[in-house]
């Protein structure tokens, strides 16, 4: 057998998913893209493939959701740890909210009867009788927090979960939840899934900080800014677009999706630039400094073909010069809106009078 390389070591590398005693990679394996239903994504073969080559380079822990690719993306994840026999060996993430029945208004959102049945439809497709880390996918905006993390609760009592996490929630639910948590001695929040990347830093605002407040892990989805960062797109008036999951999605409506801005490729720019100075390829500096910005423990990644994994796999084996990576902060830099021009250098000098700031947010 050949010598692991040095992104495989890395890989390998465990941290402990926020104030909790799980052992997760730095780089989570999104399998979004298993299955294709959506019009893009891998094959059953395809998926397997990197399924078995993120766990061989020592990878353990995988995210999936209920309605990924129609429920297929958790079959499949079931059946390659049923076959490859190492289940209890991965942090097997899955995710409840969105709707599998839309004639149904109780098969949707974050109330009891929805979370009891999607567990166990999860748990069904996965092949398992537990799941590691179970997110609430995204706030329904109606459901009381009480009763989400009670029915969480009592899945964590019940051993059906194990550990309990937030994904797409505003800064102010994670708090009231978790003090809930603490309050009722319910099983706190280890785990908070948002976008983050050079292209998205409005969670520095609140959820970072928030994050760290209350012991709670951050892991990045869409690191790439969905293949933007990636460079393989040009400002729409230059070139074709190629295919590629933005081209796909164009006009469906979605937010996430629409990332073709001026500023964005601006950002792009500096990326690229600083890319061919190092001799990397682009994903993987943008991989590399979203893996190293304050609160962040593990970033998913996603594939569609080996050579996008084994890419993203090596970008955890080199350091991006401090200058460099100076300048993309300051590229990327979320406008400073009020109230947070309070927060920043000129107004908390009129704070603190001549003493120095002891604690400042490393974003201002």
């Amino acid at each position: 057998m050949s010598q692991p390389s040095e992104s495989q070591k890395q890989l390998g590398e465990y941290y402990l998913l926020g104030r909790s005693g799980m052992r997760v990679s730095p780089f989570c394996l999104g399998t979004m893209t298993f299955g294709e239903d959506w019009g893009w994504g891998n094959s059953e073969a395809d998926a397997r493939a990197i399924f078995d080559r993120y766990v061989d380079a020592g990878g353990n822990f995988l995210d999936t959701a209920d309605m990924y690719t129609g429920g297929a993306s958790e079959e499949m994840v079931g059946r390659f740890m049923k076959d490859g026999g190492n289940r209890d060996s991965l942090v097997i993430a899955t995710k409840f909210t969105f709707n599998t029945n839309p004639a149904d208004p109780n098969a949707g959102g974050n109330g009891r009867k929805h979370i009891m049945d999607s567990v166990e439809a999860s748990l069904k497709r996965l092949q398992t009788d537990y799941i590691d880390l179970y997110w609430m996918h995204a706030w329904d905006t109606i459901t009381p927090i009480e009763e989400v993390m009670s029915t969480l609760h009592t899945l964590v009592e019940q051993g059906k979960i194990r550990y309990i996490g937030l994904s797409d929630v505003p800064a102010w639910y994670l708090t009231r939840a978790q003090s809930l948590a603490e309050w009722r001695g319910w099983e706190r929040i280890c785990a908070l899934q948002l976008e983050y990347s050079l292209i998205e830093r409005n969670i520095e605002r609140e959820h970072i900080p928030a994050a760290k407040e209350f012991g709670v892990g951050v892991c990045p989805w869409s690191p790439l800014a969905s293949g933007l960062l990636s460079g393989k797109y040009k400002r729409p008036d230059e070139a074709e677009l190629p295919e590629g999951r933005l081209t796909t999605t164009q006009g469906s409506g979605n937010p996430v999706f629409e990332k073709f801005t001026e500023e964005n490729f601006q950002i792009v720019d500096v990326l690229l630039e600083i890319a061919a100075e190092i001799d990397r390829h682009p994903a993987q500096v943008a991989l590399n400094w979203i893996t190293k910005r304050p609160g962040v423990v593990s970033t998913l990644i996603g594939a569609t073909k080996m050579s996008q994994l084994e890419s993203n796999l090596d970008a955890l084996s080199f350091e991006i010069p401090a200058e460099l990576s100076e300048a993309l902060e300051i590229v990327s830099r979320p406008e400073l809106v009020h109230p947070y021009i309070f927060y920043g250098d000129a107004l908390q000098r009129a704070v603190h009078g001549e003493n120095p700031v002891l604690r400042q947010p490393p974003w201002y």
